[in-house]
């Protein structure tokens, strides 16, 4: 996928103040802190750089501001992210754009987009919604059924993204239940997961602003991977987040296994010396839980961070360079879903504006061993692995029940 790292930093600096301006939302009141997220970066940055890049004034400095580019570059910008999924194999993006009659696009902005994204509202909100919630769910793989904003009679247009990402990981996990001992899940069967690797770089440790985070990486077969983040138990969710993402510009802050000492070097990690009969190399041991979230997110309701405060004013037009029809932002939503389960990952998004044997010998070796356990609140990211670039992102609160323990 090629992404500049100019583009890639700007998209993941924007995941991190969602992140943050989530947080914010919980503690206000406006969303409870015991439920998880899921939120897509990916999904929502091209839709604002577009939108940047047709508007003036003061929407076009805030826009270019959420983007994190000047406006002037916002739409080459745009069409290199847009264009880079096409070369990942297990992740599919599209754009979709749809107009009133009345709605005539400007020639310069309209021929940066893709050659069969442009497609014609009809005036028929019934009509228009079915084709708009075909094209989400086709562009998906059925993922995410419906477009995430409604269809009405004043509708002059509507500039879409999906987002769908399957990946299988390289080495799958033992999936059974798991009954954490301690913390929020104590008293749950959960569905848990765990595995054993000699890699000892998949885990690491990072002492960041706001205390140390364990980071797991789980690699997929699609140069995909999900890392899991583990604050400290005093560290809020956006913290944790904010954290996962700066490490994935400036490695060198992570520990790796091979380098932590023995004891308790960082949340939920163990290092400890393992007698063995034989020769063994290192142990990896990571333990953690399948989840499924989905989340809808009204953009609106965070319009400073998307730079949509002057848009949304619908007293005159603010973009002038997409249609001389006068436009604004009269929605914006995501509809996302993520899967985290023994042998893969998946995720989703539809941006709109699982013996006994004789007496042991005596044991002759000692052998390092590293457990990493996820048992209470963790955040996540899916990241492609050359770009760096965050295509997922999450908060995980309530983990999937072991099946004998579901009452649903």
């Amino acid at each position: 996928m090629a992404i500049t790292r100019t583009t890639t930093r700007a998209v993941n600096g924007l995941a991190a103040r969602w992140a943050e301006a989530w947080e914010e939302r919980t503690a206000g009141g406006a969303a409870s802190p015991d439920e998880g997220t899921v939120f897509s970066p990916v999904g929502v940055w091209p839709l604002l750089a577009l939108l940047a890049d047709g508007a003036h004034g003061a929407a076009r400095a805030e826009l270019a501001g959420a983007v994190g580019l000047p406006a002037e570059e916002c739409a080459s910008a745009a069409r290199e992210l847009l264009r880079g999924p096409a070369t990942v194999r297990g992740l599919e993006s599209a754009l979709g754009l749809w107009t009133a009659p009345t709605v005539e696009l400007r020639e310069p902005w309209g021929a940066g987009l893709p050659a069969d994204a442009h497609g014609r509202l009809s005036g028929d909100p019934a009509v228009d919604q079915l084709e708009l919630d075909t094209w989400a769910a086709k562009r998906t793989g059925g993922l995410i059924e419906r477009m995430p904003v409604e269809v009405r009679e004043d509708t002059q247009l509507v500039l879409a993204s999906a987002l769908a990402l399957r990946t299988t990981w390289l080495r799958p996990f033992r999936e059974g239940p798991w009954a954490p001992g301690t913390g929020p899940w104590a008293d749950r069967v959960l569905r848990g997961l765990s595995r054993t690797s000699a890699l000892l770089d998949r885990v690491g440790v990072a002492e960041t602003p706001d205390g140390h985070v364990t980071e797991l990486r789980v690699l997929g077969d699609t140069a995909v991977d999900v890392h899991l983040l583990l604050g400290e138990e005093q560290m809020t969710a956006g913290q944790v987040l904010r954290a996962g993402v700066g490490l994935l510009d400036d490695r060198r802050r992570v520990v790796s296994g091979f380098r932590l000492p023995y004891g308790e070097p960082g949340p939920g990690l163990h290092v400890f010396r393992s007698p063995s009969t034989r020769p063994l190399p290192p142990l990896l041991t990571a333990e953690t839980v399948a989840f499924d979230l989905q989340a809808q997110h009204d953009l609106l309701g965070l319009h400073r961070l998307f730079g949509l405060t002057t848009a949304r004013d619908t007293r005159e037009g603010h973009f002038p360079g997409i249609s001389a029809a006068p436009l604004a932002i009269g929605s914006a939503q995501q509809s996302t879903m993520a899967k985290f389960a023994a042998r893969g990952f998946r995720s989703a998004a539809v941006t709109a504006l699982g013996a006994v044997g004789s007496a042991p010998p005596e044991p002759r070796w000692i052998t390092t061993e590293v457990r990493a356990v996820f048992d209470r609140p963790f955040a996540f990211l899916a990241v492609h692995r050359h770009s760096r670039l965050v295509l997922t992102a999450g908060w995980v609160t309530d983990p999937e029940l072991y099946p004998d323990d579901d009452e649903g």
